[in-house]
């Protein structure tokens, strides 16, 4: 009896308490983590949820259905078949067979529901049969639109119905590919058969390479095999964003790739359909970048030109006054830098458009203003 009253009355008191608090602030008691006090909450740090990615087949299956494999057969003669000793000595029967084929592989990229199809021009050039090998195990003969030697990329064209072409991305410059956006190639490496590798945008707007005339390539560690050129460079969401064409030969040199981009593709594409040949813009000069010890003496900003050292008779530039020795320092209000992405620049250009130039002749500065020529085909 005497326990009870010595620990009664404290319980009896410690149960009061607790029942005015439950009443008062439950939240002290709540098993619910949203009611927590407001001081506990001030003080947890929220970490931002990466959006990761986990897989890529949803891009590769919009976008694999569109790439071909490019069988191309090409004749060529023997070496000793028109040799008249080699004649003598072996004839009738056992001459060799004056003509054999040779097989060589690539890839291509469905463009348009109607059969036509982007591929590199190394792909297709001298050859004399063109079969193309489809997503879905269908085989056409294809034939030859049109090339363009100077950003070697070639038309074909191929006789189905039901083709799967890729999806592209808007043609401004908003949607254009970053350094740093995830690629994946799609081809037909070592003729293998279809295969996907991934990797990033390493740069934009190579060029100087000594490839072809007109370079503004994006450059990728996609792996780009022999056999993928050609085939589609496409994004983490299955939209083409190049088409694969070339790779640093050297064995010590890895991860280092080039695309065609789709912008200049798809002109291509368009004018060879539309025109049967590329329709560039031309201004008719021959230039070379000027040395920057004389760009720093002349003060520019940045210290980049480039000097004219010919000017053809009758074309664009001769008509607007151009002349040799001319400093070329801004075209249509841009800089210029090495040559390489003016020559791109004037070549985006229709014939017809303005082209203004900012020149120093003789220590005097000039506006000059010309109008964009067709490039000759030669």
């Amino acid at each position: 009896m005497r326990l009870l009253r010595y620990f009664g009355w404290p319980a009896l008191f410690g149960l009061i308490i607790a029942a005015i608090v439950t009443a008062l602030f439950p939240q002290f008691i709540s098993n619910d983590p949203s009611a927590t006090p407001n001081l506990v909450s001030q003080t947890t740090v929220t970490r931002p949820t990466a959006n990761l990615v986990s897989s890529y087949a949803a891009a590769v299956r919009k976008a694999a259905p569109s790439v071909v494999n490019i069988y191309t057969r090409t004749r060529f003669n023997h070496p000793l078949a028109d040799d008249p000793v080699f004649q003598r000595f072996i004839g009738g029967s056992n001459m060799p067979q004056r003509q054999r084929m040779e097989s060589s592989l690539g890839s291509g990229v469905i463009v348009d529901e109607r059969g036509f199809i982007l591929t590199n021009n190394h792909v297709v050039a001298g050859a004399e049969e063109i079969v193309a090998l489809l997503y879905d195990g269908r085989e056409a003969r294809a034939t030859v639109v049109g090339t363009d030697k100077d950003s070697d990329l070639a038309v074909l064209k191929i006789d189905l119905d039901q083709l799967s072409a890729i999806p592209r991305i808007h043609q401004d410059s908003q949607t254009r590919a970053e350094v740093g956006d995830i690629v994946l190639a799609i081809g037909n490496p070592f003729g293998i058969g279809q295969s996907v590798s991934q990797g990033i945008i390493s740069a934009t707007g190579r060029s100087g390479l000594s490839l072809n005339r007109y370079e503004n390539y994006l450059q990728t560690d996609a792996a780009i095999n022999p056999g993928n050129s050609g085939g589609a460079l496409i994004d983490a969401y299955g939209n083409l964003v190049g088409i694969n064409s070339a790779t640093l030969n050297e064995t010590s040199f890895v991860g280092i790739g080039f695309a065609i981009p789709t912008q200049m593709a798809v002109k291509v594409l368009d004018d060879i359909i539309t025109h049967g040949r590329v329709i560039r813009g031309w201004l008719g000069v021959e230039v070379q970048r000027l040395a920057p010890r004389i760009a720093d003496q002349l003060e520019l900003s940045p210290p980049s030109a480039l000097i004219i050292t010919a000017v053809p008779i009758y074309g664009p530039a001769y008509n607007s006054g151009l002349q040799p020795g001319d400093i070329i320092t801004h075209i249509n209000g841009q800089a210029v830098s090495d040559g390489s992405s003016e020559i791109n620049l004037i070549a985006d250009l229709a014939p017809g458009d303005p082209i203004e130039l900012r020149i120093i002749r003789k220590n005097i500065w000039l506006t000059i203003k010309a109008i964009a020529g067709i490039r000759p085909e030669s």
